[in-house]
């Protein structure tokens, strides 16, 4: 009988998890390595070791209404995108709402998670921590890893030969906070996610030149769409969805395509993807387009070579006196206080989940991971859902879960001379996207499977008949978080007034 569960992390899913838990009647324990909550938002001037990293002028690229805790959300005077000081306030309020802190214990590293010698029969880990060289040993009935994984920098130097005798700087973009300090300069940034493009966009307005190299291309969205609405409310709708899944494949691929090149087209930009059809997650950058026509970053292929004080680029020309390199290539998974990373890792150093939340080979389902899914939606309500599933599971109450693993796993590596797609054990069309190292999947399908098996996916069809207006509101329009707190298990009294008032919100 799970009781006691261990947290590993105060970001946003550490403090879905602790709330979850004492939704359900169990007694978590938060442990948070530096001196305060929310994780990968929590601004500091000055990258720490072991925690996610931001620079100063990041904002959110999902909306308000998208990306609220379900049962809890933003106030009405907030704008629909938001600075980082403004989310980190309202993650405040949240935890400080659901009295969270008292179940958060604060610098205290988790340095070792390993299973107890009788973890077969009971499930339970040991959890060993570390607090003013203190260390201390507690055991617990599940684990939720809610550690993120945009904390350990990929600076991949080995891809980019020359780069030892380039006589300029280089760093990865965890380092970056803001652009003064590179006033003047010409900078290069490689890797066109939202982290290079927002970097190469700020840096345009002090450097002499921003020149911003892709290998791959990628789709640019700006988060306001048509007549001016957040993106995300008009595109990630049921009705949306469902159109998606119906369609012929090569219409779809095309009315995709039509989509994204609505506002500009990439190819004329230089940002068209390889892949064009990939649903890999786009760029959300107003200004990267303007800033290209207007000449101040120049878009280029990926590197061929550095030399001391110049770059050759893979079409075959060279800049000159290039005075910093600023490396946006993303982040790995780690879990270096995992006794065992096989549980969570499997070959080719892939993360291995079912459901992207549950180790597979776990003889018991005592231990989930939290965010590590990515879909064209937002991670709040996504990890809150995960949280929900997880407990369910957990408290044995997913009947079904040991069959569907032992299925999975005696299906075997391969099938019908194909890998199997074992990174990821999801039915949710995960065919719409290219090869990433992120789990990828579509956002609504994702949370109606986790949701369906809980007992909380609104139920459309009987809306219709018992409340007409909400229905067409869930089918047609955004699916918010709050259609999670609809019905079932966790119901939120405020959820149908929240859905039918968001717009009112939104406008205002």
């Amino acid at each position: 009988m799970v009781r006691r569960v261990a947290v590993v992390g105060a970001g946003v899913s550490g403090l879905a998890a602790t709330k979850c838990c004492l939704d359900e009647g169990l007694d978590p324990t938060c442990f948070e390595q530096s001196e305060g909550i929310g994780g990968l938002w929590r601004y500091t001037d000055q990258a720490e070791e072991g925690r996610a990293s931001i620079y100063r002028t990041v904002f959110t690229n999902s909306c308000k209404e998208m990306m609220c805790y379900p049962d809890f959300p933003f106030p009405d005077d907030h704008p629909n995108y938001m600075h980082n000081a403004r989310l980190q306030h309202y993650i405040c309020k949240y935890a400080e709402h659901f009295d969270l802190l008292r179940h958060i214990r604060f610098k205290t590293l988790v340095t070792k998670v390993k299973k107890r010698p009788d973890f077969s029969v009971t499930g339970q880990w040991e959890v060993v921590t570390q607090r003013d060289g203190k260390e201390e040993t507690a055991v617990f009935d599940a684990v939720m890893v809610c550690s993120g994984h945009h904390v350990y920098p990929k600076l991949p130097i080995a891809e980019f030969p020359g780069i030892q005798k380039f006589k300029g700087c280089y760093f990865h973009s965890r380092e970056y906070k803001e652009p003064e300090k590179f006033r003047g300069k010409k900078v290069l940034v490689i890797g066109l996610g939202n982290s290079g493009c927002d970097i190469a966009v700020e840096l345009s307005t002090v450097a002499s030149q921003v020149y911003l190299s892709s290998r791959s291309g990628s789709w640019v969205m700006s988060r306001i769409w048509d007549n001016g609405y957040p993106w995300d409310m008009l595109v990630i709708t049921r009705f949306q969805t469902w159109l998606g899944n119906i369609l012929p494949r090569a219409l779809s691929d095309w009315l995709y395509v039509r989509g994204m090149n609505r506002f500009f087209k990439h190819e004329n930009f230089g940002l068209m993807p390889l892949n064009r059809t990939s649903r890999k997650e786009p760029v959300f950058n107003d200004d990267l387009p303007s800033r290209i026509a207007c000449g101040v970053v120049v878009m280029k292929p990926n590197v061929k070579e550095f030399r001391e004080t110049s770059v050759l680029f893979q079409d075959g020309t060279v800049q000159d006196d290039v005075d910093v390199v600023v490396f946006a290539t993303g982040y790995g998974y780690s879990y270096p206080f995992m006794e065992d990373e096989s549980i969570i890792k499997s070959r080719d150093n892939q993360v291995t989940l079912y459901k992207g939340i549950l180790p597979p080979q776990l003889k018991k389902p005592t231990m989930a991971v939290i965010g590590l899914v990515q879909s064209l939606g937002p991670t709040i309500p996504t990890v809150d859902l995960q949280c929900r599933w997880a407990l369910k599971v957990f408290q044995g109450r997913q009947t079904l879960l040991s069959l569907c693993l032992k299925k999975k796993m005696e299906g075997g590596g391969e099938r019908k001379g194909k890998p199997k797609a074992d990174h990821l054990f999801l039915s949710s069309l995960p065919r719409r996207f290219g090869s990433s190292t992120t789990l990828q999947t579509d956002y609504i399908t994702y949370m109606d499977e986790l949701a369906s098996a809980i007992g909380v996916k609104p139920n459309v069809l009987k809306l219709l008949l018992t409340d007409p207006r909400l229905a067409l509101e869930v089918f047609f329009g955004p699916c918010s978080p709050y259609q999670f707190r609809l019905m079932g298990p966790g119901k939120w009294s405020g959820a149908r007034k929240a859905i039918l008032t968001q717009w009112d919100r939104t406008l205002r």
